[in-house]
């Protein structure tokens, strides 16, 4: 048996095993890229451990660290009550903000994680004040990040246009962005209506009743220095391109050495549980890399001989793999396997692509994901975490198992 179906064997059975028993999937994932690592691939210890995405570490831990500081001070109320009184105290129109901010964050170029970073502890704080499902408002946080993801000026866009266009593909920008538009509002439409959004049109909330207990005192000092940390932070992230964990945490520790017996406790808050899942997950991506899982499957479902079938196939191989490793390192790997097919086959090159597009990244809803690991980090109190994780993660499987399916049946079929 060759190393790449001992990888995908093993991350199987890890999937199963973290499903079935309350065992946090970061560390079995842990063991077993130790194992596959060492004893089918050769590699040494710190070879193995190369894959542990230390961005993304950096990251779940400065903003929960950052927001555990805002909860505390009470600046997330101060940030709810303001959403509030912006729509007029509809609560249905609540998670539609978040969806179209975060969107368009990420259409006018910003990381999606970055985007989700910012806009998701805010969501779920809201979530938990007000009793919605805070799978709703998580979930919502994430499409509307994807939403905007592929906008020609965009980070995921400029990847996939660049691509096309190394590889001599047709300018499909408008067409790849539509796409992407288009299927992650469908999703949130769908999540809005199933979990609860129908019964949130009839409510509402006096902007008064929401606001936090002190406000009539005005905002005291420590959530204006909350706040002036939030914009630097995402200005710093945004603008100037900047590592959004490097940022929160900086913001972090300067809050804390302001108030530090007020503050010396937070760092319990962090989501630890969450770094261990991600720092885990990210490390076995990196071993089903290694050993060449994507590429010995994408391979085969270029050779098949049913084109659209093939072209299904890949659609799966993007949204499976995307769902535990990186979207942003997939899209170019994938588009290029896709090219036999595109030549040989029929079908049109814009839509499939943005068919691949579409399927490798709805699936960042995904707890091991950075934009649904970003969700679960900042959970409701509301919530239990390991009930929150199973929410997140059924929902991921679903989209896993359905959305590739309906994506190529939106978009190839109909070009072929």
């Amino acid at each position: 048996m060759g190393s790449e179906w001992v990888a995908i064997i093993a991350l199987v059975a890890l999937f199963v095993v973290g499903t079935v028993l309350p065992i946090n999937m970061g560390a079995l994932a842990y063991v077993a890229a130790w194992l596959v690592g060492m004893y089918a691939l050769g590699l040494d210890e710190k070879e193995i451990l190369t894959g542990v995405s230390g961005d993304l570490i950096l990251t779940l831990i400065g903003v929960t660290y950052l927001f555990a500081i805002a909860r505390q001070n009470g600046t997330v109320d101060l940030i709810v009550h303001s959403a509030v009184r912006a729509v007029g105290g509809r609560v249905a129109m609540i998670p539609w903000v978040m969806f179209a901010v975060t969107g368009v964050l990420t259409a006018i170029g910003a990381v999606s994680p970055a985007a989700c970073a910012i806009i998701g502890p805010i969501a779920l704080g809201f979530a938990g004040r007000h009793a919605i499902s805070p799978l709703m408002m998580g979930m919502m946080v994430v499409h509307g990040a994807q939403a905007g993801g592929f906008s020609p000026i965009s980070i995921y866009g400029t990847i996939t246009n660049s691509v096309m266009a190394e590889n001599g593909l047709p300018d499909s920008e408008v067409t790849i962005f539509l796409a992407s538009l288009v299927v992650n509002l469908l999703l949130a439409v769908v999540l809005f209506l199933v979990l609860g959004g129908r019964t949130l049109m009839s409510r509402r909330i006096d902007p008064a009743d929401a606001a936090p207990e002190d406000a009539a005192g005005g905002v005291p000092l420590a959530q204006w220095l909350t706040l002036a940390a939030f914009v630097l932070v995402a200005v710093v992230a945004l603008a100037f391109d900047k590592n959004i964990g490097f940022a929160a945490i900086t913001a972090a520790v300067l809050l804390s050495m302001l108030a530090p017996n007020a503050y010396r406790d937070t760092v319990k808050d962090i989501a630890w549980p969450t770094v261990l899942l991600v720092a885990g997950v990210s490390t076995y991506a990196a071993i089903l890399e290694a050993a060449g899982s994507p590429e010995f499957v994408g391979s085969w479902a270029a050779g098949l001989s049913t084109v659209v079938v093939g072209a299904l196939v890949l659609c799966y191989v993007g949204g499976v793999v995307s769902a535990f490793a990186s979207s942003t390192a997939l899209l170019p790997v994938i588009i290029p396997i896709a090219l036999p097919l595109i030549a040989d086959g029929g079908i049109s090159a814009g839509l499939f692509v943005a068919a691949l597009a579409v399927s490798s990244t709805i699936v960042d809803v995904s707890p091991f994901s950075t934009n649904g690991a970003l969700m679960l980090a900042n959970k409701p109190e509301s919530i239990g975490e390991h009930v929150y994780y199973r929410q997140i993660l059924t929902y991921s499987v679903l989209v896993v198992l359905i959305g590739p399916l309906l994506v190529w049946a939106g978009l190839v079929l109909p070009g072929w």
